[in-house]
């Protein structure tokens, strides 16, 4: 019995204890924030950041901050903490309107790099499948280039550097994707064009590699051995470890061909460049 009589009044006391905490709660929530001082309400902010489901609920304190105590320290420290509080609710195009408020208004700030990266990473997080529309890509890379070139030495440009060759290998990789669609319906001309895109202008991405092999696939169906030598040259010269190469080699091979850059054409500039350093 007493241990049933011990049991019930620790009960008793921790409903009595929720209850006390609910009804603190409900009052805290009923002061008027034109009451509370700056930091009171962006203390609120981050309380509500850490512990609330829905980053709203913070931001709305932190817009409140902007609202009461314009022009102030709190509330420069708001408009940052409200982009990021919009963008952790994956609300993009109102963390990028936040983040542009505060590089507008505080271009010199401490903080402006961490609002330009934000800015950067409501492009970024929006990166849908290869197969969908590259737009926002390309508004991606413009954005983390302004991260990496206006704030080489912050701590967001590494991690800047890191998106950017993630992004920029994502708009190779769509080069591919349609590059492989016309190989399938050989329509090798066009498959060309979009793999030549990927030698030219994403050399330094990891679809390279299949980007030089397709075009001996296409280069050799075509019979146009010179070039398929030489995309076989540059594969070799670049990628020699790869199974690219390895399989690359074998097609050539069955032909009797190797290896080699040979004759003027556009791989050949490439080979010339790129592995021997001659640009004339």
């Amino acid at each position: 019995m007493m241990r049933g009589r011990k049991a019930a009044t620790l009960v008793g006391c921790l409903a009595v204890m929720a209850a006390l905490t609910a009804c603190g709660r409900r009052a805290e929530k009923e002061v008027a924030l034109d009451t509370l001082t700056a930091e009171e309400i962006y203390n609120r902010g981050e309380y509500a950041l850490a512990n609330s489901r829905k980053a709203k609920d913070a931001v709305a304190y932190f817009s409140e901050v902007e609202r009461l105590y314009p022009y102030s320290e709190w509330a420069k420290r708001a408009l940052v903490m409200e982009a990021y509080g919009y963008h952790k609710d994956r609300d993009y195009e109102n963390s990028r309107s936040a983040a542009q408020r505060y590089i507008d208004t505080y271009p010199g700030d401490e903080d402006a790099a961490y609002a330009k990266y934000l800015l950067a990473l409501s492009y970024y997080d929006q990166i849908e499948e290869v197969g969908r529309d590259q737009g926002l890509t390309f508004q991606a890379l413009q954005a983390l280039r302004a991260v990496i070139e206006e704030y080489p030495d912050s701590e967001y440009a590494k991690s800047a550097i890191l998106k950017f060759d993630l992004a920029f290998d994502h708009l190779a990789a769509k080069e591919m994707e349609i590059g492989r669609y016309y190989l399938k319906q050989k329509n090798y001309a066009a498959a060309i064009n979009r793999f030549r895109v990927v030698v030219e202008q994403y050399q330094t991405t990891n679809q390279t590699p299949e980007a030089l092999y397709r075009l001996i696939e296409c280069y050799l169906t075509l019979g146009i051995t010179d070039e398929a030598q030489t995309a076989g040259a540059i594969l070799g010269h670049n990628f020699q470890s790869t199974d690219w190469y390895q399989d690359g080699y074998r097609l050539l091979a069955k032909q009797g061909l190797s290896t080699k850059s040979k004759g003027e054409n556009w791989l050949a500039a490439i080979y010339r460049q790129a592995i021997k350093g001659e640009w004339m």
